[in-house]
């Protein structure tokens, strides 16, 4: 929750003021990430999947028309699912950087307007289409960008979870099966999808490998943060670091991000994890998520490579840079042991 709240007010920060009726509703539609409104209410209470299986559905999201302009909160239209796709009721959603530089526009190769931001989300499908056999309605899923179809030759291989289909691709803005939209405005325009989920929306049509079906019993409000936030920081440290037991780990930037890490190298028996970051207040969340020593670049003129390698006997088995500056990952690959001890 407290990721959640975060997210929050970085989202309030930084979304623009000028058109205060259109923010505020999109902060309202993300709210409900932090409110009990779904908990233990039956997927029939939410929808009823015979009045609205094989039609298109009419609700509301949050569409973004161009770089920071304010995101509408618009009446649209949701197409069924077509062949290997589902189509879910999302619950709730939170929001990442990533959602962050897409409204911003960053990188104009990406950019595609109208759009529907948003890939951090848990939901129930509401139905799915033609040769999906994994997936029934009412199934309590969580979208995720970086889809799996579990065949070819990537999916197969055990060094790479980067599907030869359904990998993330920030460039692609439209379905796999025929290259167009789900989503439309009342007047028949097409709105682009985002990063293969697109959950800013009361519906959505996913790939069907793109979406992950969870336990009916964990707590819907937290699991959105499985879509990107938890799973990417935990894998960091599990998947990609493969930290050992009895290992040392520091861990640059602890936001949702970099507790998750924390949290990952925690579960595979770290013993010492090393913290960093500029904000004094996130040591006290950093030590919950395990971690044992914390450093604050502006309590020193030393640079921090230099002083983690001499709490640590001259340098971290592991360093995972979570903040996405160039500077920062220089400092946590020169914090690193020249040759690991593991």
């Amino acid at each position: 929750m407290a990721m959640l709240l975060q997210a929050r007010r970085i989202l309030t920060q930084t979304l623009p003021r000028r058109n205060s009726n259109s923010s505020q509703a999109f902060v309202k539609l993300l709210g409900s990430a932090s409110r009990g409104l779904h908990d233990n209410v039956p997927g029939s209470k939410l929808f009823d999947p015979n009045a609205t299986s094989g039609k298109v559905i009419t609700c509301n999201a949050a569409v973004v028309r161009g770089p920071k302009q304010p995101f509408l909160m618009e009446t649209i239209r949701v197409d069924p699912p077509r062949k290997m796709e589902v189509r879910i009721k999302i619950l709730y959603t939170s929001i990442c950087h990533t959602d962050l530089s897409a409204w911003k526009g960053e990188n104009e190769a990406q950019r595609a307007y109208p759009r529907i931001l948003g890939h951090e989300a848990v939901g129930l499908v509401e139905s799915v289409g033609e040769g999906v056999t994994d997936l029934k309605a009412g199934d309590h899923v969580i979208p995720i960008f970086n889809g799996e179809c579990g065949h070819c030759p990537y999916c197969t291989n055990k060094t790479t979870n980067l599907c030869q289909t359904y990998r993330v691709n920030p460039f692609k803005s439209v379905m796999e099966n025929d290259g167009k939209c789900r989503f439309s405005t009342m007047n028949g325009e097409p709105i682009f999808h985002f990063l293969n989920t697109s959950t800013f929306t009361e519906y959505s049509v996913l790939d069907s490998a793109c979406a992950v079906k969870i336990d009916p019993n964990a707590p819907l409000k937290k699991m959105s943060l499985l879509s990107c936030g938890v799973s990417t920081g935990v894998g960091a440290a599990w998947n990609a670091a493969n930290v050992q037991a009895g290992s040392s780990v520091a861990i640059f930037g602890l936001g949702a991000l970099g507790l998750a890490a924390s949290e990952g190298a925690r579960a595979r028996g770290a013993s010492k994890i090393i913290g960093v970051d500029i904000n004094p207040e996130k040591f006290n969340k950093g030590k919950e998520m395990g971690m044992t020593d914390f450093v604050n670049p502006k309590d020193s003129s030393k640079p921090v490579h230099q002083r983690i390698r001499e709490m640590n006997s001259g340098g971290v088995d592991y360093s995972i840079e979570c903040a996405g500056n160039v500077e920062v990952l220089r400092e946590a690959f020169l914090s690193t042991h020249d040759v690991s001890h593991y």
